[in-house]
Parts: structure tokens; sequence; C-alpha cells
């Protein structure tokens, strides 16, 4: 980042030095809240967490050599303190100030799905043409975002920022302080509906990226979802640019076809192939297509870099485990990633006598709804031929129901937790299966793909 003076800090933050007579006169260089990677001349941020408080490490930070702090209350320490009422607002005015310095563009992407994957893909192609940052994971909170941005340099010429939110509101705090020059909207979906209680509203939440949109900037958003398009273009006045497989679309997508660990589609005429599993991997490609065209990059160009695309770690990764496919999708889950995750696996199959097994976690966050939503991923796992089904965690027993309950026989079985269904892996997988293992961050199965590697490694 541009240095700060440490007294600057102080005034955007509205905060006061705890010990007047500590030397102020130094510089912040950087900005961190983990005081494991504290380094020289880093601001530290005390942020508390529900089983954690930073405050603790303030210490440690300034021994790794951090110049400063931020905190909400006094500590015992010789270097600079900034007293604030809170931490995580000060954080985020910094990074709102930080923000008017950047003469970057700054792309801020959201959606029920595919936000990280899209945001990488777009990395990976704007970065072979432009001096572009992103966040190293997936930073799209509260915290995150400002981080990302106060990561920013002098000379980046494009910020890639991802914005999430299980709450009204959030989406519409990030994009004001973000004040993106270009927002997408990659798809909504149920997703957080226990925070949202219906699809409608986490429409209007995720289309509330455009409220910080900068003078003359461009909302593209997915065109397929006619709903959204007319939402967006009613509420907000602002450039719409849509993108999907839908004639009426500004940018088209034509002959979607998944098979197995790749893809293809085509673009204003031109193959363009994919080497990511999924339907939605597609579309996440047409999606980055809309803001590079629009950067004047060559359809050639960006063909010839998404072909060397590798897929994000835990989306759809696909890892060959001694005579077992995996299809490693452990990173979150919601009804239409699960529905996508799905296809995938059946596209997989290529001459009917492999076994497709799904083990599913839950999908976490559904409210209310989330027994009838586990019930019809039983069902939609059913549908998609899927031959054993090992479900684990609280709805485990509503997805099993609904794969018994549809026409086709599949071998299933459900279990308490994660560490149940891994103590009893050996005695449903067999070689050559072709394995998806899917299901919120919460549900940690991970621990299953790694289970599967001692089996079968």
């Amino acid at each position: 980042m541009k240095p700060i003076a440490i007294q600057q800090v102080a005034e955007i933050v509205g905060g006061q030095f705890q010990d007047a007579s500590t030397n102020v006169s130094g510089q912040v260089t950087s900005v961190t809240i983990d005081s494991r990677t504290a380094e020289l001349g880093q601001l530290f941020i005390a942020i508390r967490g529900e089983n954690f408080d930073g405050h603790d490490y303030i210490a440690a930070a300034m021994e790794k050599g951090a110049c400063c702090a931020i905190a909400d209350r006094p500590v015992k320490v010789a270097r600079p303190v900034i007293i604030v009422e809170d931490t995580i607002k000060a954080l985020g005015q910094l990074a709102s100030w930080y923000r008017g310095q950047l003469s970057s563009k700054v792309i801020a992407i959201t959606g029920s799905a595919g936000k990280t994957s899209t945001r990488q893909m777009m990395y990976d192609v704007l970065s072979q043409f432009y001096r572009c940052r992103q966040a190293p994971k997936s930073f799209n909170n509260n915290i995150g975002v400002p981080l990302t941005i106060l990561s920013a340099e002098a000379d980046d010429e494009i910020l890639l920022l991802e914005l999430g939110t299980n709450a009204p509101g959030e989406i519409a705090e990030l994009t004001r302080l973000a004040r993106p020059d270009v927002a997408v909207v990659t798809f909504v979906g149920p997703a957080h509906l226990a925070g949202f209680g219906t699809v409608d509203n986490i429409l209007k939440e995720k289309a509330s990226i455009a409220e910080g949109l900068e003078a003359g900037g461009t909302l593209y958003t997915n065109g397929d979802q006619p709903e959204l398009v007319e939402y967006v273009k009613k509420t907000y006045d602002t450039e719409v640019v849509t993108f999907g497989t839908d004639e009426t679309c500004d940018i088209i997508g034509i002959e979607l076809q998944a098979d197995g660990s790749k893809g293809s589609l085509t673009i204003e005429n031109q193959r363009i192939k994919v080497p990511l599993s999924g339907m939605a991997a597609l579309m996440n490609a047409l999606t980055v297509w809309s803001v590079c065209r629009d950067l004047k990059i060559p359809l050639s160009d960006f063909s010839g870099i998404i072909g060397r695309l590798r897929p994000v770690s835990m989306r759809l990764e696909v890892q060959t485990v001694g005579p077992v496919t995996i299809l490693n999708d452990c990173y979150n889950a919601n009804p239409a990633s699960m529905a996508n995750a799905l296809s995938c696996l059946r596209s997989f199959r290529k001459n009917g006598t492999e076994r497709l097994v799904f083990i599913a976690g839950l999908m976490g966050e559904l409210g209310e709804s989330s027994a009838q939503f586990h019930c019809e991923l039983g069902e939609r796992a059913a549908a998609e031929e899927v031959d054993v089904l090992l479900a684990c965690g609280e709805f485990a027993a509503d997805v099993v129901f609904g794969a018994v309950h549809s026409k086709r026989k599949v071998l299933v079985q459900a279990f308490e937790n994660t560490g149940q269904l891994c103590d009893n892996l050996h005695k449903y997988i067999q070689p050559d299966d072709i394995v998806l293992v899917k299901g919120s961050r919460l549900a940690g199965l991970e621990k299953a793909v790694e289970r599967l590697k001692e089996l079968f490694g």
C-alpha cells in the first residue's frame, strides 16, 4: 500500500493516541489483523472474534515489527496505539479513505454462487494485460474487503473485489466502501435464506451492489434471470450489460457443453474450451468475457488464457486417488451449486459401468426451508443417476428421504456427523467409483477427502 503517516491514520479513523507522549512520527506501510504475519512498518488492527480477541496479540505484533495498533481499549505497549470505539468500523474508514487515493479500476463481484471462481478466472485473464490485484482467499466481508483494498499498491491498474453477504444491507455497505467502476452479479438463487427469508430479498440484496457504483460505472448482470434484469433496470440509473444464453442478452454464449473435467461454449462464433468441471464454469467464463470484452481484450487471447486455467481449490477440483476419481467441492454449498455439481458428476460417467457416489454435507443458512431443500437435494441426486448417496449432518435424513422416495433405486446411508461418515467410508467406496464430495464449510467434508486418500492413495 501507499505509506500513510501514523498521525494521519489517527485522523482518518477519528481516534486518539492512548499516550500523548509516544513518538508518532513514523509511517504505516501495510495493514494486518493477524499478529502471526506481522512485519516491519505494519499497522495492526485488533479485531474481536467469537473465540479470540486481537487485543491480546498487540504486543506480539509489535515484537515482529508492527509500528502501531488500533484498539478499542488501552494496552501496555511502547509503540503508538490509536484508541477508537469500534476497530472494525475503523478498518472500514481507513479502507474507504484509501480507496479514494487509488487510480486503479475497481471491479466488484457478487452473487449467490460463482463469486470466487469468477473472480479468480477474471484475475487469470486480466493479470496478463494489466497490473492486477485480488485477495488471496475469499475475503468478501466487512473485514476482508477493506483489507483487500488496503493491500493495493500505487501502480495497480485493476483491483478485484468479492462482496458476500448473509444479512440484508451488507452488500450496499460494502459497495459504498469499495465504490467500484464495474460491478458484476453472477447469479441469484436460494442461499442464506435464514437471513433473507425469500429469494426475492436475496435478489434485491445482490442487486444493491449498484448503489456504490462510481459515476459512469457499469453493472454486468445475468441476463438468463429476467427478474434480476428487470429489477436493476427499474431501480438503478446506471448502464446495465447482460450476459447469458438467452438471445435477448447483450453478450451471448451458445452451445454450452460440459463433459467431465472440461467443457466448451461458443462466443461470437469462436469455440472456447474451458478445462474446468460443470456448466457453472462455462457461465463463469461468459461472465468474465463480458467484462474483458469492454476492457479491449481480444477474444483470441481470452480463449487461449481460459484454455490453460486450473480449478480453484475445493471447487469441483478433480483429484485422482489410485483407482478413485474425486470431485472435491468442499468449500461451500447451496441448492444451485449442488445442482451444478450433481450434473457435473453425471457427466463423468463414460461407459455406464462406473458408480457415481455423492457424499453430501449440509447446506447452511437455509432457514425454515432447510428440510425441504435437503429433501429436494436427495431427489435431484437420484434424478442425476447417483448410485450411492452418503449424507451427513443435521439434515442427512431429509436428503436420504428424498432419494429413497424417488423412482430410481439408490444405495443410501445417513450419518450424524462427518466423523461418523469418515469412519464408514471403507464400507461403501469401491475402486473405479467417481465420488462427489460437497457441503457447506460447516460440514468440514475435506476430512472425507483425506480419508479417501488414506484408503486408496
